[in-house]
């Protein structure tokens, strides 16, 4: 095993080690507030959602990508290049379009009471697992390309043109038209929700300035104490603020590396670009379970509980013992 794949191994692992555990105390976090009060509030539904499809992120493609690596097991064919990419794909886009919708609603539930805003809100609150159910097609739809165009490395590789190297997999394109229609697509559909929850974060920033700027003007007025409602809505809206932030740096270094590798004159793409590509993407699969862990005090509080009652129960089991 060559130094530069082993440190590509442990590179995924890393990602693996972080996002598979972070991202499924927030899934069981979530579930047992699900089980304790039989409902979610929509922002806790799109995070539980997220957090599920960026565990489909890390688990499909950082564990199955370490294990290769490290000649673990042989994985890699036709079947399950297609499978594995193509799960990646949609998986990620869901991702990214996940963290827009909570942008979105975190921005209508900040509006003032008996806003159209905040009707907006009750309307997306309504509607919302059609809205999942929209993602879920779109998205699934705009990665079939994967199974047309993936094969595993056993292919000829030196027959292989317009094509894009991810180290144990091939993505062929049957010309460099479509080659460059697809990565357009790609860019079209990261930009564009990116973008928007840019837009969306803005308004929340906008928002918690005035809020501070009356907070302080209300303070001065009444000698001080008073204060105003909605904490909770602002530690949320610094949330979703600072998921937005990490992702907009990591899927932007993911779209420019990407954009380059369209402009690239070769017709191979290089694995290693590839590679950060999808290291950078993932990256965001495996560190937004530590901001919401972190920033949402339902899962903290949950993950808690868990945490004492298994220490009672060792704690029990060993006064038993003795």
């Amino acid at each position: 095993m060559s130094s530069e794949v082993f440190v590509r191994g442990m590179l995924y692992m890393s990602l693996t080690v972080v996002g598979v555990p972070g991202n499924s105390a927030v899934i069981m976090a979530f579930l047992l507030l699900l089980h304790q009060e039989n409902h979610l509030l929509p922002a806790d539904a799109i995070v539980l959602h997220l957090a599920c499809v960026n565990l489909l992120v890390v688990g499909i493609r950082c564990l199955l990508e370490t294990i290769a690596s490290l000649r673990l097991a042989s994985i890699f064919g036709d079947l399950s290049c297609r499978a594995v990419i193509f799960i990646y794909r949609t998986s990620r886009s869901l991702s990214i379009w996940l963290t827009f919708v909570l942008s979105a609603y975190q921005c209508l539930c900040i509006a003032p009471p008996g806003s159209r805003w905040a009707s907006a809100r009750a309307v997306v609150a309504q509607y919302l697992g059609f809205v999942f159910l929209f993602l879920w097609v779109v998205n699934t739809c705009m990665s079939s390309a994967a199974i047309l165009f993936s094969f595993g490395t056993q292919k000829n590789s030196s027959l292989i043109s317009h094509g894009i190297n991810v180290q144990f997999c091939y993505v062929h394109f049957p010309s460099k038209l479509s080659k460059e229609a697809n990565g357009a697509a790609q860019v079209g559909r990261d930009v564009v929700p990116m973008t928007l929850m840019t837009l969306a974060s803005l308004l929340i920033l906008v928002f918690l300035y005035k809020h501070r700027k009356q907070v302080k003007g209300l303070r001065s007025s009444s000698g001080g104490g008073g204060g105003v409602g909605g904490g909770a809505e602002r530690r949320a809206a610094k949330f979703v603020v600072a998921l937005v932030t990490l992702y907009v740096v990591l899927y932007g270094v993911d779209n420019g590396l990407w954009v380059y590798t369209l402009t690239l004159k070769r017709t191979m793409t290089s694995s290693l670009i590839s590679d950060l590509r999808i290291f950078f993407s993932s990256l965001y699969a495996a560190l937004s379970p530590l901001i919401i862990i972190a920033s949402n005090r339902k899962v903290n509080s949950r993950l808690r509980c868990v945490v004492q009652e298994r220490a009672v129960k060792e704690g029990t089991s060993g006064l038993t013992a003795v």
